[in-house]
């Protein structure tokens, strides 16, 4: 699986690393304001409109027979000994059929902004929209800034970073928070449906780059 992943990052979007942000590192690419800025974290449902755009954009990004790679990087201090002895606790939530938790990758990578006492697991694992609970998962990465029981994770001293890879129509999804998504393509007619749809979702301060690049 990790020979999978390089490969298509290799074939597709020559190389670059996976890593935020995405939009500044390859186009073409969106990336689309997720929650509402005027919007209080005291309020309550303050994320509603986060959790409705992130599952809109995914649905309309993934058919149900495309091939997804479910990609995770855990990012923890090397110490840690608990994320070692139970990584796949960071999927059992999100995976449909627990027995298909035997097939999940795992490599441990170098990442450039990191130091040496700073690793990164990276999780692969092949799928099917039908086969994730993604309107669960896309909340909890919403909620991943909060002190909320829905993050990722909990595990103390440690970070996570979802990409959600359309390996049918070689596009790259990833919602880094609850401010922003950004979905790049291997070529801009994958992702044009995108920009026309939802065109008002569009981050004001990157839309002249992205209005030069569509239309």
């Amino acid at each position: 699986m990790p020979d999978k992943l390089q490969s298509f990052m290799n074939q597709h979007f020559n190389g670059i690393e996976l890593v935020p942000a995405l939009f500044y590192a390859w186009e073409p690419g969106l990336r689309f304001e997720i929650a509402d800025p005027k919007r209080s974290y005291e309020e309550p449902n303050f994320l509603a409109q986060a959790f409705e755009r992130s599952t809109a954009l995914f649905d309309a990004a993934f058919n149900d027979e495309d091939e997804i790679l479910f990609v995770t990087d855990l990012i923890t201090w090397q110490n840690n000994s608990f994320i070692r002895k139970k990584p796949v606790n960071v999927y059992k939530k999100y995976i449909k059929q627990p027995q298909a938790l035997y097939k999940l990758q795992l490599e441990e990578i170098e990442l450039p902004e990191f130091d040496e006492n700073i690793t990164t697991r990276r999780f692969s694992y092949a799928c099917r929209k039908k086969d994730i609970r993604y309107p669960q998962l896309l909340q909890a990465i919403c909620y991943q800034d909060f002190n909320h029981p829905s993050r990722i994770t909990n595990y103390q001293g440690s970070d996570a970073q979802i990409y959600l890879i359309n390996i049918s129509k070689q596009l790259i999804y990833h919602l880094y928070d609850d401010r922003g998504c950004d979905i790049i393509a291997a070529n801009k007619e994958n992702i044009l449906f995108l920009y026309e749809k939802y065109n008002d979702w569009i981050l004001d301060y990157d839309r002249n780059k992205i209005d030069a690049l569509f239309k």
